[in-house]
């Protein structure tokens, strides 16, 4: 069985990298840490570092260690805390990453109501595009992840909660003057700025064959959601996306939104934990948080969107 002490000092030397700085950062002596070091190598069976003058640089056995090491300690100390809160009281780091759009209808409120209703939990908000989102929540970075569209993995835990229709937002000399529905076809023929998220597009919508002729046909494919609001105000092309994603645009009259038609793309937000980690109560209340301000986001009609379940 590995030893939780052995493992904070793995950490501590591989984080610092020098068995010196991991010495004083730890107040332990860098002899013992070392012997802990020798000790757990012999065990694994595997070299852990490469020594070298100036440091300590992993090995590819100690850059795995590190990723199971980073979720061991996180869920003793997700225990620790939440033995300690059994008596009611809420309290402890959670993590939660949104993507763009829910930071957007959700963000500051949340953020408020967590430091007002729930001032002993140490919030980490990361907002980050849907295909990264993920990686984050399975190395333990995350606790809970509002994302679009997440693939089916046994590892993750996912629970659709509402789902959106994509539109047409551009220039009139790029999408026409007109507000009435473009058919997907006309759609393919237009200059179209795709946003991709992380590796893939896959967060753009639910059909993973109509993205992929969305995919043949863009213009220009890029992972900045700032860098697609500039170039759609410069008429450099068009970009599918929700009324909610290009709210500032459109707000300012700058561009128009048409409906897609032939057929409709949508894309469904799921509310994403890791199948395996223990909630606690603090990730519990979060979640219940972020599914009610949700709900009450589209039912208030700020987010266009309709809910699921």
């Amino acid at each position: 069985m590995l030893d939780t002490r052995q493992l904070q000092y793995f950490a501590a030397i591989y984080e610092s990298g020098s068995l010196a700085q991991a010495s004083q950062t730890l107040r332990v002596a860098a002899s013992a840490l070392s012997h802990h070091l020798a000790q757990l190598e012999h065990r694994l069976g595997s070299p852990l570092f490469l020594r070298k003058p100036r440091g300590m640089e992993p090995t590819a056995a100690g850059h795995r260690l590190h990723e199971h090491t980073r979720s061991i300690l996180r869920s003793i100390a997700a225990a620790e805390t939440d033995l300690r809160d059994s008596v009611g009281q809420v309290s402890g780091p959670v993590s939660v990453g949104m993507s763009f759009s829910a930071v957007k209808a959700i963000g500051v409120e949340f953020i408020s109501r967590v430091v007002h209703d729930y001032p002993d939990v140490q919030l980490v908000l990361t907002e980050s595009l849907s295909g990264t989102a993920l990686p984050y929540l399975l190395a333990s970075e995350v606790d809970l992840a509002l994302v679009y569209n997440p693939p089916n993995d046994p590892a993750i835990h996912s629970e659709p909660v509402l789902e959106e229709t994509m539109v047409c937002v551009g220039r009139s000399e790029i999408i026409g003057e007109t507000k009435d529905p473009i058919s997907f076809a006309e759609l393919l023929e237009l200059p179209i700025i795709l946003l991709r998220q992380g590796v893939s597009a896959r967060a753009l919508i639910d059909d993973n064959t109509l993205l992929k002729k969305i995919e043949a046909r863009a213009r220009l494919q890029m992972n900045s959601v700032q860098a697609i609001a500039g170039s759609i105000d410069a008429g450099l092309g068009c970009v599918i996306g929700t009324r909610l994603f290009m709210q500032d645009q459109l707000q300012r009259g700058s561009v128009h939104a048409r409906a897609i038609t032939n057929p409709e793309l949508s894309r469904t937000l799921h509310l994403c934990q890791v199948a395996t980690r223990p909630r606690t109560f603090a990730s519990e209340a979060i979640r219940a948080l972020l599914l009610a301000l949700v709900r009450k986001a589209v039912t208030d009609g700020r987010w266009e969107a309709q809910l699921v379940g």
